[in-house]
């Protein structure tokens, strides 16, 4: 049952950490509509869909392409520096999402300049040279990947006796199932 529950527990921490990364990253981008005077016409934040922003008129795709990974990638560390150190639970938490949202970012942004995808491409289109999107991919990843390093491995995660009870394991994954439905529902 000790499997169970950490197996179920990990993989409605990596559906509740996407959601959430998706939910950071698209609002960024409609603050960068906002403060640029261009309308949002649609958020799409379906679970089983890439998020995006439709904004139009668009006057400064720009800065508002830029502001989702920017905003997305930071704001997550933003939140875990302000947790007091002694929140330690709480803290260590936040220090996954934050780990989580720069590499997702900085993947999302690196990776993706190859194949001039999503945001990728209209960075590309908007005048940004490809090396800031590699440059934008280093700087978020490896603080990423540290963060990360910095909790501690799984492998003490898999050794602790009863690291996750059935009941935690069951409430994150009944949050993580009903944040999905919402979201599906949501996004039509």
């Amino acid at each position: 049952m000790r499997i169970v529950s950490l197996l179920l527990f990990c993989v409605s921490c990596l559906g509740l950490s996407w959601l959430g990364m998706m939910a950071v990253h698209e609002l960024g981008h409609v603050i960068g509509a906002m403060l640029t005077g261009g309308q949002v016409q649609q958020v799409v934040l379906h679970p089983f869909e890439i998020s995006r922003t439709d904004v139009s008129p668009n006057p400064a795709p720009g800065i508002v392409v830029w502001l989702g990974p920017l905003f997305g990638a930071f704001v997550p560390v933003a939140i875990w520096l302000a947790i007091p150190a002694n929140w330690s639970w709480h803290r260590s938490l936040a220090q996954w999402m934050a780990g989580f949202c720069l590499i997702a970012n900085g993947c999302y942004i690196g990776f993706g300049s190859f194949a001039r995808i999503g945001d990728c491409r209209q960075m590309l289109e908007s005048g940004s040279p490809i090396w800031t999107l590699w440059l934008f991919a280093c700087v978020t990843i490896v603080p990423g990947v540290w963060l990360w390093h910095r909790l501690g491995s799984l492998d003490q995660l898999w050794k602790t006796e009863h690291p996750i009870s059935l009941r935690a394991a069951a409430i994150t994954f009944a949050t993580f199932v009903a944040s999905a439905i919402v979201l599906a529902l949501l996004s039509g």
